[in-house]
């Protein structure tokens, strides 16, 4: 590998940028494709497959390697369906942390070894930078603590955003973010209620439809 191509994938790496390294397998000629252009590239719809599903190997002549960010998630509201999210969330590989400006319910004996603010979620998200490969779920019920979160994710290009509440919370919820100025396609993004429809009772169970939602989307797309 040429050192020009090292350093663009540590660069990447450090800027949290999903890029493929291209090796030519019959010339060893090597190329970076970053995710966002690859759309453009010969290998477009193997490409787009390889970074959807985190899987490198070979293709036509060339072997694929995958360069993807780890995954993060960024929950709001350090709340009981929260501390059922996040083991099965690590188990999945995110990088998890919770944010709830509510003191008595962000603490570490309640989520002990979890990046953890008792802060405003406006204050926190943008040292946090949100990115394709971050999910976002706010969980409060609270719109003082839920919304800001929710106009900073649909600012963004996070691979899920979900919200906690009943159709009713949700109707109510699209109103105050359309006059925030969002697009109702915009809000087509969020995934409210929260979760795939199976019947769900109980913190344990919702973690278990919230995170069966956010791997969908992680790896179809939906």
């Amino acid at each position: 590998m040429k050192r020009e191509t090292l350093e663009q994938l540590l660069a990447a790496r450090a800027n949290r940028q999903a890029v493929a390294l291209i090796t030519d397998l019959k010339s060893g000629a090597q190329r970076i494709v970053p995710r966002a252009a690859a759309a453009a590239d010969p290998l477009a719809a193997k490409l787009d497959e390889a970074f959807r599903f985190d899987q490198s190997g070979s293709h036509e002549g060339h072997f694929i390697n995958i360069h993807n960010p780890p995954l993060r998630l960024v929950i709001i509201g350090a709340v009981h369906i929260a501390q059922s999210v996040i083991p099965i969330a690590q188990q999945l590989g995110y990088d998890v942390t919770v944010i709830d400006p509510r003191g008595a319910f962000a603490t570490g004996a309640r989520f002990p070894g979890i990046a953890l603010y008792d802060e405003w979620p406006d204050e926190v998200i943008p040292k946090l930078g949100l990115d394709p490969r971050t999910a976002l779920v706010a969980l409060t019920h609270d719109p003082k603590i839920d919304d800001p979160a929710l106009n900073a994710a649909l600012a963004s290009d996070v691979f899920y955003i979900g919200a906690l509440g009943s159709k009713k919370t949700q109707s109510s919820r699209a109103q105050r973010l359309r006059e925030s100025g969002f697009a109702d396609e915009q809000l087509a993004r969020i995934h409210g209620p929260i979760g795939l429809n199976i019947g769900a009772k109980g913190a344990p169970e919702i973690a278990v439809s919230i995170m069966a939602e956010m791997t969908r989307a992680l790896r179809l797309g939906d």
